[in-house]
């Protein structure tokens, strides 16, 4: 398996392409001479955030209201992504006290375009700073799409909304 390391990251973002509801995602980052862009899911990102907020907390780092600011795509377009994110994880490293996100290719991907052998994945290394920056601007990007209905917190399309708790059904959490 190709592992590619962006030690430190320079710079990590999450951008959105396409209107709310129809919207794809990316994770962007720069870092040792290398730019990348990766697709991946909302739901990818949600859970990566989550996790991120646990691990600040395991390691009692506090969370500044000022956060410095992660690096934006400064409101380009992200490029054509060079694979589809399948899995993540996160880890932490206590002598170097940093963070490392290892993102890698999904199985469909590697069937099509590479041996699983050959399957890449890159490993981020990112500073406490940078996750407190990346974990706000991606809240924010995540939060930009579709309006969350009050009644059963359901997305809310333009072209309307079947409300289950309308209809008297209760939604499941």
């Amino acid at each position: 398996m190709a592992i590619y390391e962006l030690d430190p990251v320079d710079g990590i973002a999450v951008a959105a392409v396409g209107e709310p509801g129809q919207r794809r995602f990316f994770l962007l980052a720069t870092g040792s001479g290398r730019t990348l862009t990766l697709a991946c899911e909302k739901s990818q990102l949600q859970a990566l955030i989550v996790r991120l907020h646990q691990m600040l907390e395991a390691q009692q780092i506090e969370t500044p209201e000022q956060a410095a600011e992660a690096v934006n795509n400064s409101g380009q377009p992200p490029g054509e992504p060079e694979w589809q994110i399948g899995e993540m994880g996160l880890g932490y490293h206590e002598a170097r006290r940093m963070f490392v996100l290892v993102a890698s290719q999904s199985a469909a991907a590697e069937q099509t375009e590479a041996p699983a052998d050959d399957a890449p994945s890159v490993r981020f290394w990112l500073s406490h700073d940078q996750v407190l920056a990346f974990s706000r601007q991606a809240e924010s990007v995540l939060s930009a799409g579709r309006p969350l209905c009050p009644r059963c917190g359901l997305p809310i399309d333009a072209s309307g909304h079947p409300c289950p708790v309308m209809n008297g059904a209760r939604p499941i959490f």
